[in-house]
């Protein structure tokens, strides 16, 4: 009987993916590639490294696929290319972390800007500034 070495070569990356068939079974899928070139950071401008670049418009190629027009706007570098799901997924998450970032910023700078207004109108108030008559 032979027997046969299933683990990867050390010099080959491998992939696990659990995949749940139609019928409800869960199988385990291994992938194994050659060392290939990173994938591109979408929102990293490669011609002036700005860590901002943002989606312009975006329409599936393909099953698995998107072609995604991108913008930089630092240096107004722009391109329209396709691109596959893994890179799509990763810049989606990048980009939900931007969308998280500007929020929580919006709410602080709302904040601020609310309490600044409510210490204003309280010493109007108090200084005899506001009378019955201005509301």
């Amino acid at each position: 009987m032979q027997e046969f070495d299933n683990s990867p070569p050390p010099d080959h990356k491998h992939y696990v993916r659990k995949v749940t068939l139609p019928s409800g079974r869960t199988i385990e899928v291994i992938s194994f590639e050659d060392r290939q070139p990173a994938a591109p950071e979408l929102h990293i401008c490669p011609e002036c490294s700005c860590d901002l670049v943002y989606p312009v418009a975006w329409e599936e190629a393909d099953s698995a696929s998107w072609e995604v027009s991108l913008r930089c706007p630092n240096c107004y570098w722009s391109v329209t290319e396709v691109f596959g799901e893994d890179t799509i997924q990763r810049f989606d998450q990048i980009l939900d972390l931007g969308t998280e970032a500007l929020v929580n910023d919006l709410r602080q700078l709302t904040r601020a800007n609310m309490e600044e207004d409510v210490e204003r109108f309280a010493q109007a108030l108090g200084a005899g500034h506001i009378l019955p008559e201005d509301f």
